[in-house]
């Protein structure tokens, strides 16, 4: 990080040199093992190691943004050249430029986030092999394989801009997963599980991962269809935070001064109902997006998105702020470590609480629309009767407006699915269209 922060303070006085009012520099090296596995053969060793140099400077409130994986000197300056001639020849954009100084981070923290595996590819191989070996030996009814991975891999990047700021961030991750057919011809069903994290050690066994793969894969078989209808429908953990990207979709800022948004004008509207709660967390020990700075180098900060059902706020970066005549919310890049508030107990209460219904596992298709809310995605899962799963269901289509079903969840369960920055329990959706049969 020494070396890319030294090379981002040639590159902005390399800018300055030429004549640029403002400049950012953001430089990244990742290194990577990944490794797949198949029916106990060895399918893929990927070894990876990416550099990524990016220039953008303004003359004004024109812009140019060059990049290059080149640190050769003479290709470095030819980057900063050419982002100044593009920035030459664009139009002036009055929301263009650096974030406002006086938003930069002061406080840059670590977050217990690096945590180097030193996995030799061999090792990596045993690991897959020996998940995807205990997912085939756990039910005879596990007749194919998808495959097992292994994936490790470290990212370290500076971004700098001539406010004098310079950021430094360095994590690592880890993953292992196993994908398992079950039964044969038309009858086979695909399923399967994964474990990811920062540190190695926090991975679910080999073991656990391939068994628990093949259980899902089984427990899917022979499934049946249901009436078309209007139901509860819960949303088990590991699919429930799609709703919630479909919120941070909405409520971005690119889309919503564009206005293709179905939330445009909504910050102070109740979205959800009174108890539920989205609060964002940058400063979690160990999380997958902890970052005391966004991507302009905008200090974050702890903050509600969703207070007492309300929308408190968008996801801004600078440019959308100015756009809307707001303020930059340092959301840069994204959002960072998303919480999502339970007012329910685990799975099997959810469950319970549901009574009837339609248990979803399984998401396909892409069918939101965006601008007005419109919901509609295929599914698979479970039908639910009394409190308890009665058996499997595929070929179905759920559909409603996501406005209304964000207004109608009853309830968010304490089942935390940890492996994303967006945290969520299962969520139960009181009623949405289901097509079935019929």
């Amino acid at each position: 990080m020494d070396a890319l922060a030294e090379l981002s303070q040639r590159l902005l006085a390399s800018a300055r040199g030429r004549g640029a009012d403002q400049a950012e520099v953001s430089c990244s090296e990742e290194t990577g093992l990944n490794v797949n596995v198949r029916m106990g053969e060895v399918e893929t060793v990927e070894s990876s190691r990416d550099r990524g140099i990016s220039v953008t400077v303004y003359f004004g409130q024109r812009k140019g943004s060059a990049s290059t994986a080149d640190l050769r000197e003479d290709s470095l300056e030819a980057t900063v050249e050419q982002a100044c001639a593009i920035a030459r020849h664009t139009e002036h954009d009055p929301a263009s430029g650096l974030a406002d100084a006086g938003l930069m981070a002061t406080d840059l923290r670590e977050f217990d986030s690096w945590h180097p595996w030193a996995l030799e590819a061999d090792h990596a191989i045993d690991l897959a092999l020996a998940c995807e070996q205990a997912g085939r030996e756990t039910d005879a009814l596990i007749e194919n394989s998808d495959g097992a991975s292994v994936g490790s891999g470290s990212s370290v990047g500076v971004y700098a801009n001539s406010h004098g700021f310079i950021g430094r961030e360095r994590s690592t991750q880890h993953s292992l997963g196993c994908a398992l057919i079950a039964g044969r011809g038309e009858g086979m069903q695909r399923d399967g599980w994964y474990s990811i994290a920062l540190a190695a050690d926090e991975l679910q066994g080999a073991a656990a991962i391939g068994r628990k793969a093949a259980e899902r894969a089984v427990s899917r078989l022979a499934p049946r269809q249901i009436a078309t209808g209007s139901y509860p429908v819960l949303f088990a953990a590991e699919v429930a935070r799609s709703l919630i990207g479909h919120l941070l979709g909405a409520v971005s800022g690119g889309a919503v001064y564009r206005r293709a948004s179905f939330l445009v004008d909504s910050v102070g509207t109740r979205l959800f109902p009174e108890w539920f709660s989205l609060q964002e967390q940058p400063f979690l020990p160990r999380g997958f997006r902890s970052a005391s700075f966004d991507a302009e180098g905008v200090a974050t900060r702890e903050s509600p998105l969703v207070s007492a059902g309300v929308l408190q706020r968008y996801l801004l970066s600078s440019y959308s702020a100015r756009r809307l005549g707001l303020q930059s919310t340092g959301n840069a890049g994204g959002v960072h470590n998303l919480s999502i508030g339970s007012n329910a107990g685990d799975f099997e209460a959810m469950l319970r609480g549901m009574g009837r219904g339609l248990l979803v596992t399984e998401l396909m298709g892409q069918g939101v629309n965006t601008i007005t809310g419109d919901y509609s995605r295929g599914a698979a899962g479970f039908w639910v009767d009394d409190g308890r799963i009665q058996h499997p269901v595929d070929g179905i289509t759920i559909a409603g407006n996501l406005k209304s079903m964000f207004a109608a969840i009853e309830a968010v369960g304490s089942d935390i699915d940890t492996r994303s920055h967006v945290r969520t329990g299962s969520i139960l959706v009181g009623r949405m269209t289901v097509a079935g049969e019929g």
